[in-house]
C-alpha cells in the first residue's frame, strides 16, 4: 500500500465519520434553528472531526507500520525465539520432567522450571528477549517513524493534510507503543503454545514458594507481558527522538539500537553503579516480582516511574525538534 492510499484512507473514515456524528447530533436540525444553536452545533462538529482525525491518522501510521515486511520479520524472529528456548530444553531434559540450566543457575530467568510447567516458558522467553531482541525491534520501528518518512520523501505529503506535526508526531509514538505491545505478546503467545506442546501445564509455584492455579498464574503472565510492554516506553520515546532529528531511516535505527546497547553497557559495570537507577533498562526484570506472592510492587513502581519519565524528556525534546524543523522532503 503506498502512502498515498493510506493518506486517502485516514481521509475518507474522518469524512464519513464527521458526517454521522453531526446527525446523530442533530447538527442538521440546527441550521433551522438559532445562531446560538448553530455555533454550538459547529463547536460540537469541529471537536468530532478533530478527534476522528486523530484517529484516523494513528489507524493510517499503524497499518503502515504492521504491513512493512521488516515488521513482520522482527515479529517473526521474536515469536521463533520461545520455539529455540523450548526445543533446546526439551532436548537437554530429555522430557523426563527434571530441571534444566543447573537449577537456574545458567540460562535465562525461570528456564529452570520450565520442564515442570510449561507456563514458565513465557517467563524465561520474555526474561530472554527483554535485554535484547525486544528493545532491539522497537528501536528499529520507532526509529525509522519520522527519519523514514523523510527519506522516502512522503514526510511532506503527510504535513500536506491538516493533521498537524503535533498530531502527526502523536499518532507515531502511539504507534511505536502499540508495537512494543504487540511485540511483547508474540513472545508471550508463542512461548504459551510451545510450553503447552512441548511441556506439561498446572498449578504454578511462585518465586515465594507457594502454589497457584494455573488460572492465576495465566493472569500474572499477561500481567508480565503487559509490564514488559511499558518497559520499553522509554526506548520508543528515545528512538522518535532520534527520528527527528536525521533524514535518513537507517542512521537513525541505528543511532537508536546503539544507543540501547551502550545504556546496557553502561549498567554492567559496576563502578558506575551511581548512575544504574537512572538507566532506563535498570529495572527491566522487576517484572519477577509480579511472581511472588504477595506481590513486591517497589522495583516495578520504580520502573514505570522510570518509563514515564524517559518518555516525557524525549517525548518533548521530540516535539520541540519536529515541530521547529524545516522539512524540505
Amino acid at each position: 500500500m503506498s502512502r498515498a492510499e493510506v493518506g486517502r484512507e485516514a481521509v475518507e473514515p474522518v469524512e464519513t465519520g464527521a458526517v454521522g456524528a453531526a446527525k446523530t447530533a442533530g447538527v442538521d436540525g440546527a441550521v433551522s434553528q438559532s445562531g446560538a444553536g448553530a455555533a454550538g452545533g459547529a463547536g460540537v462538529s469541529g471537536a468530532a472531526v478533530g478527534v476522528l482525525w486523530t484517529l484516523g491518522l494513528f489507524r493510517s501510521e499503524l497499518l503502515v507500520t504492521l504491513r512493512r515486511w521488516r515488521t513482520i520479520a522482527l515479529l517473526g524472529v521474536l515469536a521463533a525465539v520461545p520455539v529455540l528456548i523450548g526445543i533446546a530444553v526439551r532436548i537437554e531434559t530429555g522430557g523426563d520432567g527434571g530441571s534444566a540450566g543447573g537449577g537456574g543457575e545458567a540460562g535465562p530467568a525461570f528456564i529452570s522450571q520450565v520442564t515442570n510447567n510449561g507456563l514458565f516458558l513465557v517467563f524465561a522467553a520474555l526474561a530472554a528477549t527483554l535485554p535484547v531482541f525486544l528493545p532491539m525491534a522497537v528501536g528499529v520501528v520507532a526509529g525509522d517513524a519520522v527519519a523514514g518518512e523523510s527519506a522516502a520523501g512522503t514526510l511532506r505529503y503527510l504535513l500536506v493534510a491538516p493533521a498537524g506535526r503535533t498530531r502527526l508526531l502523536l499518532a507515531k509514538f502511539t504507534t511505536a507503543l502499540v508495537f512494543c505491545l504487540l511485540a511483547t505478546l508474540v513472545v508471550a503467545a508463542s512461548a504459551l503454545v510451545v510450553g503447552a506442546v512441548l511441556f506439561p501445564l498446572g498449578d504454578v509455584t511462585t518465586i515465594s514458594g507457594t502454589r497457584i492455579s494455573f488460572g492465576e498464574g495465566l493472569v500474572r503472565a499477561g500481567a508480565v507481558a503487559l509490564v514488559v510492554a511499558l518497559s520499553l516506553a522509554g526506548v520508543a520515546a528515545l528512538g522518535i527522538f532520534v527520528s527527528t532529528l536525521t533524514g535518513s531511516g537507517i542512521a537513525a535505527m541505528a543511532t537508536t539500537v546503539g544507543l540501547v546497547i551502550t545504556v546496557q553497557i553502561l549498567g554492567s559495570i559496576p563502578q558506575l553503579d551511581a548512575i544504574h537507577p537512572y538507566l532506563f533498562p535498570n529495572y527491566w526484570l522487576s517484572f519477577s516480582d509480579l511472581l511472588r506472592d504477595p506481590v513486591h510492587w517497589t522495583e516495578i513502581r520504580k520502573n514505570l516511574g522510570l518509563q514515564a519519565l524517559y518518555a516525557a524528556v524525549f517525548g518533548s525534546a521530540a516535539w520541540a525538534r519536529f515541530t521547529t524543523k524545516d522539512i524540505s522532503a
